[in-house]
């Protein structure tokens, strides 16, 4: 890059490299502050995490060119969803009947990470930088534990949610044939999500999020003991395919979004509930609202106008408070042992079921459509 960047993108994850994708698309001089370049490596193999994207987010990756040279078995659509309560209730969603191709697809996130990546290597208006550099904008996309956050003074009002999720890799004994599966019960929710790795049409993403001192419980058994915790939690027979990972779950927003010169992005803005596997969705939403936003700003404004970010803020701030309560409220509900409650939230769940209209309100909030 022989003439100083017009935008400075703080972070490593795929939010901050589709960001600098996007602007480099434009013409923008990029640098991109990535950190954890260099600790990266080998870790895509070793990343048992996969990522839940929307229609909105497939579309910006493929005009990014990143989506389609994913591999075939990095992708797997999901077709159905089932979603169960923890007595009868039960919650069904199919992409046939709710007129789309696909409810969503799970993307094997080291695949992703490594794919945006290769991009950047061939992106000509981008330059991985090793140190903060000067620039009109500066684009905060490194995760909830953003050191450029912290340095504006931003308050990031977090709400400890006392659980802990746990991720890993399973094989089932049976197809999964593009299903995907939910579990709300008092007091854990677990998903499985299907995908192709390590094995073809029987791999499942599990994600299970449980109480500190109970996800501490089930981290401590050895595989036999999880696995047979895993069959008593979902009646299938599962079996690991990987490490587990874990971490905790919080809900946290930033305020502000902007200030002169800067912006945040992604989990550096807002954090929610894996639940609805909306996470990355919001992070690339807030990098298709801000490129747009950057392109059709008029020529004399400058990239680092707080009026001209705020235009950005503006168009997210709604989405992601509404995701955010969305995915709170259900984990409170579910989270409940009340009888009455228990009872109601099951019959809400049948009822909805019979409700056509409002679960394809609710399939176009998820897909993005």
């Amino acid at each position: 890059m022989q003439a100083s960047p017009e935008i400075l993108v703080r972070g490593s994850g795929c939010v901050a490299r589709s960001l600098a994708l996007a602007l480099g698309a434009q013409g923008l001089r990029v640098a991109l502050l990535d950190l954890g370049a260099g600790s990266r490596r080998g870790a895509a193999e070793d990343d048992v995490r996969s990522y839940a994207l929307n229609s909105g987010a497939i579309a910006l990756l493929r005009e990014l060119r990143v989506w389609d040279s994913l591999p075939a078995d990095a992708v797997t659509p999901v077709y159905d969803m089932e979603v169960h309560g923890d007595a009868s209730g039960r919650l069904g969603f199919s992409a046939w009947q709710q007129g789309v191709s696909e409810l969503a697809c799970i993307v094997d996130a080291g695949a992703l990470e490594e794919q945006l990546a290769q991009a950047l290597r061939f992106a000509p208006h981008v330059q991985t930088v090793g140190k903060p550099v000067a620039a009109p904008l500066t684009a905060i996309c490194e995760g909830r534990d953003s050191a450029g956050r912290a340095e504006r003074g931003v308050r990031f009002e977090s709400l400890a949610q006392g659980q802990r999720a746990i991720a890993a890799r399973l094989v089932c004994s049976e197809p999964h044939q593009g299903v995907a599966r939910q579990w709300f019960r008092s007091p854990d929710v677990l998903a499985l999500l299907p995908t192709s790795r390590p094995q073809a049409g029987a791999s499942l993403s599990l994600v299970w999020s449980l109480p500190e001192a109970r996800a501490a419980e089930l981290l401590a058994l050895d595989d036999a003991a999880f696995e047979a915790a895993l069959r008593e939690a979902t009646g299938l027979e599962l079996k690991l395919a990987s490490r587990r990972m874990s971490w905790p779950l919080q809900l946290a927003r930033a305020e502000p979004l902007l200030g002169p010169g800067w912006v945040l992005l992604g989990d550096a803005a807002h954090v929610i509930h894996p639940l609805a596997g909306q996470g990355l969705n919001l992070g690339l939403a807030d990098v298709a609202v801000l490129a747009r936003v950057i392109r059709e700003r008029e020529s004399w404004r400058g990239l680092g106008d707080e009026r001209l970010l705020r235009r950005y803020a503006r168009e997210r701030l709604a989405a992601t408070w509404a995701m955010g309560e969305l995915t709170d409220g259900l984990l409170r509900l579910f989270a409940s042992d009340s009888a009455p409650l228990r009872e109601l939230r099951n019959r809400g769940l049948a009822l909805l079921d019979a409700a056509p209209p409002l679960k394809r309100w609710l399939t176009r909030q998820a897909t993005g459509t």
